[in-house]
């Protein structure tokens, strides 16, 4: 009889010892599962801030560079917009337009061929532009350069001046665009033409 309690009572301890150990394992194993649950969602989490960080990076990025100015011939002139090209010469102008409205004076060069169908605008020397220039043998009229240093050469009319230009852009070419530009009056008291840029709105 005793040898029969003593029997029961070692089957009941171990039975109670391999029913601990199997709860202790599910126990880890649902921890284990709800850890990499909690992690797979930390990492989705993250992973979706990075993409939208991301995203974001990219549509500063886009947005950070200007497209298109907008050009007026005299101080009551018609606005005009000029196409900007993807260089650095092109952002570096907008960039600066973008803090300070430019209101430049006109020059002709007299003393070049097709001299009829160009102007340049002086831009301040405090402006810092960089320039990558190749040699240009023919313009078409529209057609906006950077002429190192602090030059902006506009061609209102097809041309074939060989130079050193770095492209920075052009206009839409139309009757209306080059009348603008030939008839823009003489500043009263000033002698010259100007020509105003903005920033396109």
């Amino acid at each position: 009889m005793k040898k029969n309690n003593l029997k029961t009572k070692s089957l009941i301890l171990t039975c109670t010892f391999v029913l601990s150990l199997a709860l202790t394992g599910c126990s880890s194993s649902d921890n284990k599962q709800e850890a990499d649950n909690h992690s797979s969602i930390t990492e989705n989490q993250n992973s979706g801030t990075q993409s939208s960080d991301n995203r974001n990076n990219t549509d500063n990025s886009n947005t950070s560079r200007a497209s298109s100015l907008e050009v007026c011939f005299g101080d009551d002139g018609t606005p005009f917009t000029l196409h900007l090209y993807d260089n650095e010469t092109a952002a570096a102008i907008a960039r600066h337009v973008g803090t300070s409205d430019w209101r430049l004076p006109i020059y002709h060069y007299d003393d070049y061929d097709n001299w009829e169908v160009m102007q340049y605008y002086d831009i301040p020397s405090r402006y810092d532009i960089p320039s990558s220039p190749e040699t240009i043998t023919s313009e078409k009229a529209g057609e906006v350069y950077y002429s190192a240093p602090n030059r902006i050469v506009l061609f209102y009319g097809d041309a074939e001046v060989t130079n050193e230009y770095t492209k920075v852009g052009y206009f839409d070419f139309t009757e209306e665009f080059q009348s603008a530009v030939k008839d823009n009056p003489v500043l009263t008291g000033w002698g010259n033409k100007i020509v105003l840029i903005n920033s396109a709105s």
